[in-house]
């Protein structure tokens, strides 16, 4: 009897990964307007239905979504299941000011790495993820600033991906993909932003509400 061989463990990191993220995904879509309960049961049950074989190569259904979103960043993974344990035992693990610093850093990590990686520049800093001083000093940098100002949640995302590239555990080499993905950088982007433009409006609203106080700036 032919006993089936176990896919390579860079493989079942990923396939797990994609898997987690989803779940993930689906309880933030689905709390709000299922409930708790069965958002959760819906989310178990689609974790188990992702490793599902299926086709004429029997491959888990996860893996062809994995051929669609292809592998997700270990820092991505890691929010999902961050994510998924918040919302499962109803305690912060981290705070909204350490998620927006963690969004922000990755806003422009994205922006500085993506459009110089297509070719929008003659440096391409995506080759320092092969190995440069310069990329582990400033993630040294980076990852001591955070710590020093109180945050936790950078220092644990660098750390992760730094010891997931170390063990190989993804099918590329560079260091930049343990850190970033178009989709992470994509959600980054959008917090980011719709946070900036939300302090932009408290702002302009708070200096039209004192040019419109006649009795701003008087001494009473």
């Amino acid at each position: 009897m032919n006993i089936p061989s176990l896919p390579p463990l860079t493989d079942l990191f990923a396939l797990f990964g994609v898997n987690l993220v989803l779940c993930a995904a689906l309880l933030r879509l689905l709390q709000a307007s299922m409930g708790w309960p069965w958002a959760k049961w819906l989310a178990v049950g689609l974790f188990v239905l992702l490793w599902m074989p299926a086709g004429s190569a029997h491959l888990p259904l996860v893996a062809y979504v994995r051929g669609i979103t292809s592998d997700f960043s270990v820092t991505l993974v890691l929010l999902a299941t961050i994510g998924i344990l918040q919302r499962w035992t109803g305690r912060v693990v981290f705070g909204a000011r350490e998620k927006h610093a963690a969004y922000a850093v990755l806003a422009v990590g994205a922006v500085a790495l993506y459009p110089l990686a297509m070719g929008w520049g003659d440096h391409d800093p995506y080759r320092a993820g092969w190995g440069s001083a310069a990329l582990w000093t400033l993630l040294l940098a980076l990852t001591v600033a955070s710590w020093i100002r109180g945050l936790r949640l950078l220092p644990l995302l660098v750390a992760a991906g730094l010891l997931s590239w170390s063990a190989g555990m993804m099918e590329s080499t560079n260091l930049f993909d343990y850190l970033l993905d178009p989709w992470i950088a994509v959600g980054a982007l959008a917090v980011s932003v719709r946070r900036l433009a939300g302090f932009v409006l408290r702002s302009d609203g708070m200096r039209s509400g004192r040019r419109g106080d006649p009795g701003a700036g008087k001494i009473q």
